[in-house]
């Protein structure tokens, strides 16, 4: 890790902060793929659309590695609500349904600074409703459903789970990948990692700048889950964190809010790694590790 690291740094590419957030859309995407492994061939991949509530349409792309009727993920990427896209998460979904066996469809939530909160947990939201009661159309079984996600995207998933508990629908797990759940970035581990690696205290400024509408934005808990005032009954959770990570304490403190509702909860902290080491499986051990503990999670709660 600390040798990728040593390689990010020469490399010498400007941090995402340094950016427009057009730049850093690109940026992002341009570098999303260099350690991740090689893409999974599946038998299914196929693009569609999903209409939010305002009548947008939301590009998804399913992935399955069948034509038979899959229990299915419904996947939010990670970029602090202001980039990241369908394709810089293209591998990781392919892999997770691949080791898993069941489908993943990944949505393209819209973005900051175009898009402010709430908007992408809208459209989380609409994106997972419309699995959950229109999957079967695609050929999925939404009766075994799951929802995850990383970084920002895990807070998404967090969103979904709580929502769906309150709208009765069936979910059976909430994948959560080194999430964001607190209203203010004030940990032990926010100060420990102000300069990074990888994710410093300047880019979730510069993230959160581009997302929240005022400060009170960050007192609701579709930004900070750790606010919701009861998460008694939500699906049970698999937390994956990584040590050295902005955001590694917060996790911890979610997944401590869930076991105390009496949620059943996997946490998995991953030593010595940074966050998104998930996608760099061609130069982490690590990476490949939580794939396989990921995907086995998933798997065992979405089995018949």
């Amino acid at each position: 890790m600390a040798s990728v690291v040593e390689r990010m740094a020469r490399a010498g590419h400007p941090s995402l902060d340094q950016l427009t957030p057009e730049e850093a859309k690109a940026s992002y995407e341009k570098g999303a793929g260099v350690l991740e492994v090689p893409k999974p061939e599946l038998a299914r991949i196929e693009d569609f659309v999903i209409a939010a509530r305002d009548g947008f349409g939301l590009p998804a792309r399913l992935y399955a590695p069948s034509s038979a009727k899959l229990p299915v993920l419904v996947y939010f990427h990670g970029g602090g609500f202001t980039v990241g896209n369908i394709r810089t998460h293209d591998t990781l979904c392919r892999v997770l349904s691949h080791k898993s066996g069941c489908a993943v469809v990944s949505v393209d939530y819209r973005l900051a600074p175009a898009h402010k909160f709430p908007t992408a947990s809208d459209d989380a939201w609409d994106a997972f409703s419309f699995i959950a009661k229109e999957g079967a159309r695609l050929g999925l079984d939404p009766g075994r459903l799951a929802v995850g996600g990383d970084s920002a995207g895990g807070t998404l998933a967090a969103v979904c789970a709580i929502l769906a508990r309150d709208a009765g629908l069936p979910l059976a797990l909430q994948l959560l990948i080194y999430p964001g759940t607190a209203a203010h970035q004030d940990t032990a581990s926010h100060q420990r990692h102000a300069d990074g690696p990888l994710l410093t205290k300047a880019m979730i400024d510069y993230f959160f700048g581009q997302y929240v509408r005022t400060p009170a934005d960050r007192d609701d808990w579709r930004f900070a889950p750790l606010l919701a005032d009861d998460v008694d009954g939500v699906a049970p959770a698999w937390v994956g964190l990584a040590e050295c990570d902005a955001v590694v304490d917060e996790g911890i403190a979610y997944a401590d809010k869930l076991r105390a509702a009496g949620v059943a909860v996997d946490l998995e902290i991953y030593r010595g790694v940074i966050h998104e080491f998930l996608k760099m499986g061609r130069a982490i051990p690590e990476a490949l590790q939580a794939q396989d503990d990921a995907a086995r999670a998933i798997k065992q709660a979405l089995k018949p």
